[in-house]
């Protein structure tokens, strides 16, 4: 699901409260992650290896999507507007892979990785 708007401030406290909600509904709890400009795959590993609480992600890509496809959690990307299309095809590829990983993104436009529900603020 994708929560869209003009105003990042308002999306992000929204999608942020929703994970802290929803957190008991998942096994392996909430990561909430601020995707960083430049938007690629390596920085948002980086990014996940980094939120409290989440273990060490093993090193590259490749073992973090086979990390996370064995997961039953709930994505946050926050800034999901700055992900790359590299980085999008990675997080389609992962939601094939990952049953039990869903994703909750916050951005100006609906993120283009499945089919999504959009909520526009």
């Amino acid at each position: 699901m994708t929560v869209t708007g003009r105003f990042h401030e308002a999306r992000s406290l929204l999608v942020r409260d929703v994970a802290r909600r929803l957190a008991s509904n998942f096994c392996d709890g909430v990561a909430v992650v601020t995707v960083s400009p430049d938007g690629g795959v390596r920085g948002l590993v980086a990014a996940l290896g980094c939120v409290p609480g989440m273990p060490f992600l093993p090193c590259g890509t490749a073992n973090a999507a086979s990390w996370l496809a064995e997961r039953d959690m709930l994505l946050v990307l926050d800034g999901s507007d700055r992900l790359g299309p590299e980085a999008l095809t990675w997080l389609r590829e992962l939601l094939a892979a990952a049953p039990g990983l869903r994703i909750l993104a916050a951005g100006r436009h609906p993120l283009a990785v499945g089919q999504g529900r959009v909520h526009r603020l």
